[in-house]
């Protein structure tokens, strides 16, 4: 019998998951996961790692027990094990900007200066919908959105705003989300909206985050 105490070996299982996810091109594979269930090769183009690297980062992922995968003739797929994995995200990005000052820094260079205008949090959003005062818009692929997205919002991906302008209210606001925080597309879509006179802001993270906290989504039919 081993001589370890149950304690101990917890926290070596405890250690595996940490050191799964101690990879950058790991924990950019688990967000991009967390918009849906993609396939190894669509994977490996999202990333731009080879499909032989993005399987192993992948099968690492599932050993730990971050995600699952199934097969589907000789395509693999692979989704998150579950919306815990999104919080552990979101935990670890909450802890290095609060902690980390590099990371502070391209945060507010990057990001918070691009958009002065406060973003809109889940709670507010719920308010403007439920009020009739906003219009709730996706800006992801339409791929992403039919794999699931927040309830009621649209989907007009940013290659086709201009196209569709005319579609769009100018007597409430707009409020664009996409991938989480650092996804540049709303910050985009809300800069072009503006420009052409409609009113505009961003959700403050994305699809992923408001479907970890058990929120309405939906799934194009």
């Amino acid at each position: 019998m081993t001589n370890i105490s149950p304690r101990k070996r917890l926290f070596e299982h405890f250690a595996r998951v940490a050191k799964a996810m101690g990879s950058p091109n790991r924990l950019e594979l688990l967000e991009t996961l967390g918009q849906g269930e993609r396939s190894v090769d669509e994977l490996a183009k999202s990333s731009g790692m080879s499909v032989a690297n993005t399987s192993h980062h992948l099968q690492v992922l599932r050993v730990s027990g971050l995600a699952h995968s199934r097969k589907e003739g000789l395509r693999v797929f692979y989704r998150l094990a579950d919306d815990a994995v999104t919080d552990l995200l979101v935990a670890i990005r909450g802890v290095a900007e609060a902690q980390l000052v590099e990371v502070e820094r391209i945060v507010r260079e990057s990001f918070n200066n691009r958009d002065k205008l406060k973003p809109v949090k889940r709670d507010e959003l719920i308010t403007l919908l439920k009020r009739g005062d906003a219009l709730l818009l996706d800006v992801r692929p339409e791929s992403e959105y039919a794999a699931g997205h927040i309830a009621g919002a649209i989907n007009m991906p940013v290659d086709d705003l201009f196209k569709r302008l005319k579609e769009l209210p100018r007597d409430r606001e707009i409020i664009a989300y996409c991938r989480g925080p650092y996804c540049m597309m709303a910050f985009y879509a809300v800069e072009q909206l503006r420009k052409r006179g409609l009113q505009a802001r961003r959700l403050q993270d994305g699809y992923p985050e408001w479907k970890a906290e058990q929120r309405a989504v939906a799934m194009a039919a």
